[in-house]
């Protein structure tokens, strides 16, 4: 064996197998995210056809993305928005009311990024902050959360009367996913800007997020503007469900027959759905006696 030792042949087949390993892991979760980006690609194609329905016919839609943080609202937004005309459509994401805004009606700084005819407007969080993390945090008063939870369904119901078609997703993720994608956007330079300390703070504060959770399901919920909740645990699967969600909103020309556009329950649910499984899991935390 010229010189090599049995025991220095052993740690090499050792390190050689580790390599195998390593490479047949990374070839198998590069193969993973091949076709996962082909199962959404297929999808992506469709949402260009409903853009360009929205377009040829006038029609306004307004897409809410809620949920906690690290619930996955910005990359799915990303995925809807991926190949669409950036001519036709926006993404919102408002920062701290500034003081002007603050003397303000509470809905008119949403209201200034409302779609005109042939357009898309994506709203990464909206103004159902108030209903969640403004009393959360109190950033609200509780007369400010009174009022907002009494008008917002009238302020949606004028909307849709309008012609506009509002629709709103609310993405829920584990207690422990959640806290597993904190630690990654901490030791990723890439993401740890994502990293605030609210961020930090909210799962500590899990459970009063939960009240508020149940509180805005309950009281916003209503047939003009429905909330459909997507579990966001496996992202992949949960961009999926949201792209069928916003497609069969629409009778668009040259949808794809061959696509399956049937909801996987397991992800969608409904608020009245969603509310009963809360109350069925936490039923001390909800008043449920």
């Amino acid at each position: 064996m010229d010189g090599m030792t049995l025991e220095s042949l052993q740690n090499e087949i050792k390190l050689l197998r580790s390599q195998l390993q390593t490479f047949h892991e990374q070839n198998a979760e590069a193969l993973k995210m091949y076709r996962e980006i082909k199962e959404l690609e297929i999808y992506q194609a469709e949402m260009v056809k409903l853009q360009k329905h929205i377009e040829k016919y006038d029609k306004k839609l307004i897409v809410v993305f809620e949920g906690r943080d690290a619930a996955g609202k910005g990359s799915l937004i990303g995925t809807v928005s991926r190949y669409m005309n950036p001519k036709h459509y926006r993404i919102v994401a408002l920062g701290k009311p500034t003081q002007e805004q603050k003397t303000q009606w509470y809905f008119q700084k949403y209201i200034e990024h409302f779609p005109s005819a042939g357009q898309i407007i994506l709203f990464d969080r909206s103004w159902y902050n108030r209903a969640m993390v403004e009393p959360v945090f109190g950033f609200c008063t509780h007369k400010e959360y009174n009022i907002f939870m009494n008008d917002v369904k009238g302020f949606e119901r004028s909307l849709c009367r309008q012609g506009i078609v509002l629709i709103k997703l609310y993405l829920s993720v584990k207690k422990s996913v959640q806290a597993t994608r904190f630690e990654q956007r901490r030791t990723d330079p890439l993401r740890k800007w994502k990293l605030s300390e609210v961020d930090l703070q909210s799962q500590g504060l899990w459970d009063e997020f939960s009240k508020m959770k149940y509180k805005m399901l309950e009281k916003t919920n209503h047939h003009s503007a429905p909330w459909h909740v997507i579990r966001s645990n496996d992202k992949h699967q949960a961009r999926i469900e949201a792209m069928k969600l916003i497609l069969n909103h629409f009778d668009y020309e040259g949808r794809n027959e061959n696509l399956s556009f049937v909801y996987n329950e397991k992800i969608v649910k409904s608020a009245e759905t969603e509310l009963e499984m809360m109350r069925h899991a936490k039923p001390h935390l909800y008043g449920v006696q």
